[in-house]
């Protein structure tokens, strides 16, 4: 018999995004299983290591926007992806999309939630914006949802973006009004983009008033 995990999950229906989708997502924003000492390995603290398994209400905004919108055969990667939401939602519309993070249980998630969505295999790539990677490559558009949560990470991650966008590329971010997004588009300006900032206030498939901004960035 196979050893129980660590962690407990759950299956969640997700509206709202086209059709519906099937998502497996930690039971208890409580939890912490790192035996091995990977997520520890990858700066991840007892604290923000549940972070990933969470559909935050960002994402669902995300995905929302990537369900219309104009893929023209752009190479597409998601940073943080977390659960992978808008990941999935542009694959099922046979878009050339990427997820990664750096959080080591992420490709196990994503892995059954493809399955159970009857979706084929999807690239995945682990991704610390602290490290240089050196097999990723260059997108033509980076997506990510709630990514500007504290100081140093938005710091590696422009320089992150940066390094992985073709020249004429576009960053598209949603952010729930976290301190950081203001100094993170001054950083990005400081780096030749412009950015264009959509009031949201309302998060596909949640009840509950959402308070953020889809942002755009381009040189």
């Amino acid at each position: 018999m196979a050893e129980r995990p660590t962690y407990d999950s759950k299956i969640e229906t997700v509206t709202a995004c086209g059709a519906d989708l099937q998502l497996r997502s930690l039971a208890d924003l409580n939890q912490y299983a790192d035996a091995d000492g990977a997520a520890a390995r990858e700066g991840i603290s007892p604290e923000m290591w549940p972070v990933f398994g969470r559909l935050w209400p960002s994402a669902r905004v995300l995905a929302h926007h990537m369900a219309a919108y104009p893929l023209g055969g752009q190479r597409i990667l998601e940073v943080g992806c977390g659960l992978a939401l808008a990941s999935l939602i542009v694959h099922r519309r046979a878009g050339d999309v990427t997820a990664s993070d750096c959080h080591p249980l992420v490709p196990e998630f994503l892995a059954r939630n493809l399955a159970l969505n009857l979706l084929g295999a999807m690239p995945y790539e682990a991704a610390n914006w602290a490290r240089t990677s050196a097999t990723l490559g260059r997108f033509d558009l980076i997506i990510g949802s709630d990514v500007l949560y504290e100081r140093a990470p938005s710091e590696h991650l422009s320089r992150f973006l940066v390094d992985h966008l073709e020249g004429d590329g576009q960053i598209v971010l949603v952010d729930p009004n976290r301190g950081e997004r203001a100094r993170f588009s001054r950083t990005m300006g400081d780096l030749g983009f412009a950015v264009t900032t959509t009031a949201v206030a309302h998060a596909p498939g949640l009840d509950e008033r959402y308070r953020g901004r889809l942002l755009r960035y381009a040189r």
